[in-house]
């Protein structure tokens, strides 16, 4: 579990899919959907602060952005993890392979993504406008409910809507996902199902992860992850629905 929370730590710090790791290693250890779904987006939370102070240099002049934006994270994450909480786990059973199906699918489109993104950067909005807080709200129930590859919806929302370099946009992905799992894993841990171990095992895994994917994360070879990622989805698709 701690291993498999260094890897989710530094690809979401990166790319942002790193719960497509750490859910199918809970799956395949026991642990029933719901609890390791929960367990998971507490045990990001940490690895999430350290990929944020990675980045803290691109962050520079985003703050009222991000406000603004961090508002519609928090709305959106709330309704996510209520909507978690209060819907039958058969649905989750049934939603939650689809959900991951879709992250991986935008984990393999995403460089044809972000070379679209840079064709439409100098058409951006210079603040993302109602349209990319609406499209934040709705990552946020995405993250509250589950989340894995928030990271790269955000990216690409907030690439097509602001005029801003990669690194900016991701250092601000990073504060985003912060405050969607931040937000779900107040939630749960009051009324949820959870399970310390794997709670810990995942913070402390992540800990390391995010700080070491913020300072190395860039160097690696990006076609051999994005494969790595895929494979780990198809297994957590295949363990769900088996």
């Amino acid at each position: 579990m701690c291993a498999a929370g260094v890897g989710a730590g530094a690809i979401n710090a990166v790319v942002g899919s790193g719960s497509l790791i750490t859910f199918p290693t809970l799956l395949a250890m026991g642990y029933p959907p719901i609890v390791a779904n929960v367990s998971n987006n507490v045990g990001m939370v940490p690895g999430g602060i350290t990929g944020v102070l990675g980045y803290r240099a691109e962050l520079k002049g985003q703050r009222d952005r991000l406000i603004r934006l961090g508002a519609g994270s928090v709305a959106g994450s709330l309704i996510g993890g209520l909507l978690l909480l209060n819907l039958p786990e058969s649905a989750f059973q049934f939603i939650v392979p689809i959900l991951i199906g879709l992250a991986c699918v935008l984990v393999v489109v995403q460089p044809w993504l972000n070379r679209k993104l840079a064709e439409r950067r100098e058409f951006a909005h210079p603040h993302g406008g109602p349209w990319l807080w609406l499209g934040v709200l709705g990552a946020g129930m995405y993250g509250g409910y589950f989340g894995a590859a928030q990271g790269v919806v955000l990216i690409g929302l907030l690439g097509s809507f602001l005029d801003d370099d990669l690194q900016q946009v991701n250092a601000a992905k990073n504060v985003l996902s912060l405050l969607v799992n931040a937000t779900a894993a107040v939630l749960f841990v009051f009324v949820a199902p959870l399970d310390w171990l794997a709670v810990l095992m995942v913070a402390l895994g992540t800990m390391v992860g995010g700080y070491l994917g913020a300072r190395v994360g860039r160097r690696l070879p990006a076609p051999a992850l994005r494969a790595f990622i895929v494979v780990i989805g198809v297994l957590a698709i295949i363990n769900l629905v088996w």
